[in-house]
This record gives C-alpha cells, structure tokens and sequence, in this order.
C-alpha cells in the first residue's frame, strides 16, 4: 500500500485551524455542552471542514488533515490558555 502525498497550502496553515478553533468557541458558548465535550466538537468540525471543503477529492488526505486541524485547535486553545493563565498569576505575584 502506498502513502498518499498529502500536499499543505496557504489553506492549510494560515485558514483551517483558526477557522475550527472559532466555531469550536462559538458551538462551547452557544450549547449547553459540557466542557469534556469541546475537543470531540474540534476534531469533528475539523473533519467536516476538511472532507468537504479543503479536500473533497481525496479522503485519506482529508481525514488526515481534518485531524490535524482539530488537534491543532485544541492544542493552540490550551497553550493560550495556559500562557494567560501563567501572566496573569505572575502579574499578580509581583504586586
């Protein structure tokens, strides 16, 4: 079995995973939905904007990328978090 040649575009990197960090903020505040919840709604929004929008055409490659941007939202949202939450401690620290 060969690997499929999963090509990055501008898309890719600048467009997928801000585009699924945003809705996945919007559908946490708009729903009632437990916080355990919010990384299964990045990997299928991810998903669902990889295999129907970014790669229709090949769906190895889409279901690859529509992880990488779910995994990608959640990591990014948790790594802002932490270094907000790490500033604001510090900041409070040396009052």
């Amino acid at each position: 079995m060969e690997f499929p040649m999963i090509m990055t575009n501008f898309w890719d990197a600048v467009l997928g995973v801000p585009i699924v960090l945003i809705f996945t903020q919007i559908v946490k505040h708009l729903l009632p939905l437990p916080g355990k919840y919010t990384p299964t709604i990045a990997l299928l929004s991810g998903l669902i904007l990889s295999i129907f929008f970014s790669h229709p055409h090949n769906l190895i490659a889409a279901i690859f990328m529509g992880y990488f941007y779910g995994y990608a939202a959640i990591g990014s949202y948790a790594a802002l978090r932490s270094t907000l939450r790490a500033y604001r401690k510090d900041k409070h620290d040396y009052r």
